[in-house]
Order: structure tokens, then C-alpha cells, then sequence
């Protein structure tokens, strides 16, 4: 089977996969309860479900409540958009977002420390 890249989440997907990085494996009503509460039950069920089906979260049948799991990092998942906003919104250059970023949001010094450590090792080569 090739190796195929599975697709981006979408917003309501990247709520659910939030919840699974952070609590680690769940049920739908453990997921369901640490959603805000714009979205029904049977709503996550069905997104989870679909989610399954993409290859986005794993899913334990073994018991009588299904355990899902995230299937893909977050880390992953988080570069893979990235890159895609670079490339549609900044025409490729991370340095424009990275410039756009920092002038749209407060940073806190611990950050501005991380941003600069990190550009240090970029420039470092590493």
C-alpha cells in the first residue's frame, strides 16, 4: 500500500485531536465532556467516527465503549500546517509568518527567549 499522507484535520477535528494529545486515549463521552459545549454528542461521535475512517484517530473496539486515539502527533500534524499557511498565505517564506506572528500577538518574555534561542541555533546551522 502506498504510503499516503493523511489529510489535514479540520477545525472540528483539530478540537478533538486536542483532547486526545492532552488526555491521551478516550472514549467519545470522555472527548464529548472536554469540548465546549457548542457540539452535541452525537455530533463528536459522528466526527470521530469519520476521523477513523481518514485515518486521523485509531479506534479500540475490543471493549464495549470504543477507545480512540490520536493517529497522527501533534507536532506532526502542527508542522504539516504550518507549512501549508506558509506556502498559501506567505508565498513560501517562514520568515514572514514568523514576523507576522510576533507582530499579532503579545509574546511573553519566556517565548521572545525561545524565538531567539531557536534563531541562534538556526544560525549556528543547526
Amino acid at each position: 500500500m502506498p504510503n499516503v499522507k493523511k489529510p489535514l484535520p479540520t477545525d472540528a477535528e483539530l478540537s478533538i485531536l486536542n483532547v486526545l494529545w492532552g488526555k491521551g486515549p478516550s472514549t467519545v463521552r470522555a472527548v464529548f465532556e472536554a469540548l465546549p459545549a457548542s457540539a452535541g454528542y452525537t455530533t463528536v461521535l459522528k466526527t470521530m467516527q469519520i476521523m477513523a475512517e481518514k485515518g486521523l484517530v485509531k479506534r479500540d473496539e475490543s471493549e464495549r465503549s470504543h477507545v480512540y486515539r490520536a493517529a497522527v502527533g501533534a507536532e506532526a500534524t502542527q508542522e504539516r500546517m504550518v507549512g501549508e499557511l506558509i506556502d498559501k498565505a506567505f508565498s513560501g517564506s517562514a520568515a514572514q509568518l514568523v514576523m507576522r506572528a510576533l507582530e499579532s500577538r503579545v509574546s511573553s518574555k519566556e517565548e521572545l527567549a525561545a524565538v531567539r534561542a531557536l534563531l541562534e541555533k538556526k544560525k549556528g546551522g543547526a
